[in-house]
């Protein structure tokens, strides 16, 4: 006897806070999925309430909204329609659970509590949720036991075998997990010890969303018995994808389902912060962005990212030279707005530059110049992308990437000014990187025009803040390659002082970019926030002490 499921993975975007406008997604893709013949639709972790919602979810009226969209969604099912997997905060009694509902003919047919809550990188959730007391049970499906785990408790052995022991026949798990660029991998081999300690098929289910710092990049995935990836959803990217599924000999597999593509590396990352600008800019209703166009690297990758997150009609960029800035700059951001299409002016600050100046003399008198005056120009532009923000609505975004920001090469109140940095979590090397893989890219669903926006020399040219003559990174800075080696040494990997000398770098060297990088904690806490691309990203992941005595002397 052969029994069958057409299950339907749902992933669409829920946005954090916005309940009835979460209902009213999953109650559309209800319906394709019902348009398609499924018999039970899929969405992700805490999707009527979007994730994360931090400390949101401890207002008793949020929780209250949260219980009555459940109840409502629970309601829907009563016309035949597919059942729904769907998650939210649940409170019971003095407890509130992270929860995973199965709806079905009217009514909540099961409810699923989260046994694991993450308290580590981005996640900090035992301050917020009460952890189920004891790992569920299978939930009975139109002759099927699913196995149903909430995100966390796939990741840890324990819930996936207790569920095997009594009787489930394949998995579904709901996830909110970020993107970073390991995850894919990360997330397919906590899957492969599931499956392999249990011999059941896996369908992972993720959210799919840009929230303030950290993004989703859904990429739903189906694996078999023997922990291979047979079918894949989208990444970066809403829908709709069916799945098939049978049972044969006691035994259920999915025997079809997507067949979609996941992006290499550079692609990955480079979508991943478009996503993550695109949301932020939209779901805080702002018109469009302004960006600082230098001529450099930089603001050249943060305007196409605008670009091809929002459209060139949507982009303003200023360039906003001084006497310091070269002839090959200005041609340079010009190409560069040429190419994107975005609106584009020069205001030159030459005569707040000698305001400034003269307005200081008396108080500078006897006082050799110095990066005080560097850090006056860069409040000077800082103030002119807030003045034009002010009055037209657009939103600035900052251009520093992770390795000025590591080390504090960025000017407070300055260059930092801004809503949003695209580039936060991403080093310069890589800067260049993801310049070259823009150009030469095929960029489907992105708003803006393929081939090359971003002039060669921009890419090739030394790399220069341009604050005073022939003033050049290298001059105060080890060459990129060997400080990003050095930074993801320190940052990502926590490794001593001996360790990355070890490995070959200037011991001098490494604890000098050591020092730079304790103590600019106190900019980094003042900086805009910025899409998570990284295992360990500044802000979320990453949470140092700005008053911080401690050097490692090993």
């Amino acid at each position: 006897m052969t029994q069958a499921l057409r299950i339907a993975i749902c992933q669409i975007e829920p946005v954090v806070g916005d309940i009835a406008g979460n209902v009213s997604r999953i109650d559309a893709a209800r319906q394709q999925a019902a348009a398609e013949g499924a018999d039970l639709a899929v969405f992700c972790e805490l999707v009527v309430c979007g994730y994360p919602p931090e400390d949101l979810v401890q207002k008793p009226s949020f929780q209250a909204a949260c219980r009555t969209a459940v109840e409502d969604l629970a309601a829907r099912t009563a016309d035949g329609g597919p059942a729904m997997i769907i998650g939210a905060p649940w409170r019971e009694g003095e407890a509130l659970y992270n929860c995973a509902f199965l709806l079905d003919d009217g009514e909540i047919k099961e409810t699923v509590r989260k046994v694991r809550l993450p308290n580590y990188g981005v996640f900090d959730e035992p301050r917020r949720f009460t952890p189920g007391t004891d790992f569920p049970m299978p939930v009975a499906f139109r002759g099927s036991k699913i196995g149903l785990m909430v995100c966390e408790d796939m990741w840890i052995a324990g819930a996936g075998e207790h569920l095997a022991a009594q009787g489930a026949d394949f998995f579904i798990v709901p996830h909110g997990s970020p993107y970073r660029d390991t995850a894919l991998d990360e997330r397919t081999s906590i899957a492969r010890e599931r499956v392999q300690a249990t011999g059941l098929p896996l369908l992972f289910v993720n959210q799919l969303a840009g929230q303030d710092e950290v993004v989703f990049d859904g990429a739903a995935f189906v694996m078999n018995a023997d922990g291979e990836v047979i079918h894949r959803a989208a990444q970066f990217s809403p829908g709709l994808f069916m799945t098939e599924w049978a049972q044969a000999n006691g035994k259920w597999q999915c025997t079809d389902g997507p067949s979609e593509t996941w992006y290499a590396r550079e692609e990955q990352t480079y979508r991943a912060v478009t996503l993550g600008v695109r949301d932020y800019v939209e779901k805080n209703r702002f018109p469009g962005v302004v960006i600082g166009l230098s001529g450099g690297v930089d603001s050249a990758l943060t305007a196409a990212i605008a670009v091809d997150a929002l459209g060139p009609d949507r982009v303003r960029c200023v360039m906003m030279p001084s006497r310091y800035t070269s002839t090959e700059s200005l041609e340079d951001a010009l190409a560069c707005a040429k190419a994107l299409g975005v609106d584009y002016q020069s205001i030159d600050i030459e005569p707040a530059v000698s305001a400034f100046d003269a307005m200081l003399a008396p108080a500078f008198t006897g006082r050799k110049a110095d990066t005080t005056e560097e850090n006056i120009q860069s409040r000077i532009r800082g103030m002119i992308l807030m003045a034009l923000s002010n009055k037209f609505g657009d939103m600035v975004l900052t251009t520093g990437n992770k390795s000025e920001m590591s080390v504090g090469y960025a000017t407070l109140y300055g260059d930092m000014n801004g809503g949003y940095n695209p580039l936060k979590d991403i080093y310069k090397m890589d800067v260049f990187s993801l310049c070259r893989w823009r150009n030469g890219a095929d960029v489907p669903g992105l708003l803006g025009r393929k081939g090359e926006v971003i002039p060669q020399r921009i890419i090739t040219k030394p790399p220069s803040a341009e604050l005073r003559e022939d003033q050049k990174d290298a001059d105060t800075l080890p060459p990129y390659d060997i400080l990003d080696g050095i930074l993801s040494r320190l940052v990502e990997k926590e490794m001593s002082v001996r360790d990355i000398v070890a490995a070959g770098f200037d011991e001098a060297a490494v604890r000098r970019i050591e020092h730079l990088l304790y103590i600019a904690e106190y900019k980094r806490r003042q900086a805009p926030p910025g899409p998570k691309v990284t295992r360990v990203n500044f802000g979320r992941d990453r949470r140092y002490p700005i008053t911080n005595g401690w050097r490692d002397r090993s």
